[in-house]
């Protein structure tokens, strides 16, 4: 669980994305995460680069925990990333949610 003192976490403000990306998630009716959601981006040095391996239910929100991983890390280190999918449909509509 989330400490009390990090309820915040749970927000998307709180991760220091910029204005417009907020604004996407929010558009679509996301403006917190789950809590272990929030466990996931503070687990260890994964901000930093390190690697996370997380399991979930199919639709329980495992896109969201990569996405902003991925945006926080181009972001922060103007570096490129890399997101494989396993099916062309979800490529396609990623590539178009995320410009």
């Amino acid at each position: 669980n989330v400490p009390e003192d990090q309820a915040d976490k749970l927000l998307l403000s709180s991760w220091g994305l910029p204005k417009a990306v907020l604004e996407k998630y929010n558009s679509l009716g996301v403006v917190q995460m789950f809590e272990w959601q929030a466990e996931c981006l503070m687990l260890g040095q994964v901000l930093e680069g390190k690697n996370l391996v997380y399991s979930a239910p199919t639709s329980a929100g495992k896109t969201l925990v990569a996405e902003l991983l991925i945006l926080k890390r181009v972001l922060e280190t103007r570096k490129k990333a890399l997101l494989i999918l396993p099916f062309v449909s979800v490529a396609k509509e990623k590539k178009c949610y995320l410009q």
